[in-house]
C-alpha cells in the first residue's frame, strides 16, 4: 500500500513508524483530505490541528499540488513530534507551528478548510474551531468511529463532539462511516 502513496505521505508515514507515532491520519482520511484541499478557493487558507509527523499535512499538500496561492498552517503541541514533521522540505506556503491548537485557532484568522486531528480544537475549543471557518468552508473531524475509542472518557468526548457538530446551527454536517469515522461539516452561508 505504501507504494501507492504520494511521496510526501510515504515519507511522513515512515517517520511516524520509525518514531512509534501511531496517531497519524490513515490513508482513507488522507485521500478525502486531499480532495477537500483541492477545492480550496484561490488565495485560500487551510488549518490542520495536530501535525503529528506530517502525514495529514502531506495529504493536504498533495491535494494542492501545482498551486502556490494557498497558505497551510499546521500546529503540533508536542515539540519532539513537530521536529519530526519539520524534517521534510515543505513548500514555502506551509507553516509548521509548535504550540497549543486552541491558541492558534483563536489567533490565526479564518480558514477555508480545517482538519481537526487533535484533542485541542476538537474535544476542547470546538467553538473556536467552528468560528475560524469562513462561510462555505469545510471542517473535517476524524477518529469518530466507536471501535476506535481508547476508553470511556474517549467515548464520552467523541459523543459530545458528534452531538455538537451534527446539531450546530451554523453547520451542515454529515457523519461518514469511512476510515476512522469522519464528520464533514460546511459552515452555512447566511
Amino acid at each position: 500500500m505504501s507504494a501507492m502513496l504520494p511521496e510526501p505521505v510515504r515519507l511522513a508515514t515512515e517517520r511516524a513508524e520509525r518514531a512509534g507515532f501511531a496517531m497519524s491520519c490513515d490513508p482513507g482520511t488522507g485521500r478525502l483530505l486531499a480532495v477537500l484541499a483541492a477545492a480550496v478557493p484561490v488565495n485560500g487558507r487551510v488549518l490542520e490541528l495536530g501535525t503529528g509527523t506530517g502525514v495529514g499535512t502531506a495529504w493536504i499538500t498533495d491535494g494542492l499540488r501545482g498551486r502556490d496561492d494557498v497558505e497551510v498552517v499546521t500546529v503540533e503541541i508536542d515539540a519532539a513530534t513537530a521536529a519530526l514533521a519539520a524534517q521534510y522540505a515543505w513548500p514555502s506556503w506551509v507553516r509548521l507551528l509548535t504550540g497549543d491548537a486552541m491558541e492558534v485557532t483563536r489567533d490565526a484568522g479564518c480558514f477555508d478548510l480545517i482538519f481537526a486531528d487533535a484533542q485541542g480544537g476538537k474535544w476542547k475549543g470546538l467553538d473556536a474551531t467552528v468560528a475560524a471557518l469562513r462561510l462555505g468552508a469545510h471542517l473535517l473531524v476524524d477518529d469518530m468511529k466507536p471501535g476506535e475509542f481508547a476508553d470511556e472518557h474517549h467515548a464520552r468526548k467523541t459523543s459530545e463532539v458528534r452531538a455538537r457538530l451534527l446539531g450546530h446551527p451554523d453547520l451542515i454536517s454529515v457523519e461518514i462511516a469511512w476510515s476512522s469515522g469522519l464528520i464533514l461539516c460546511t459552515r452555512r452561508r447566511r
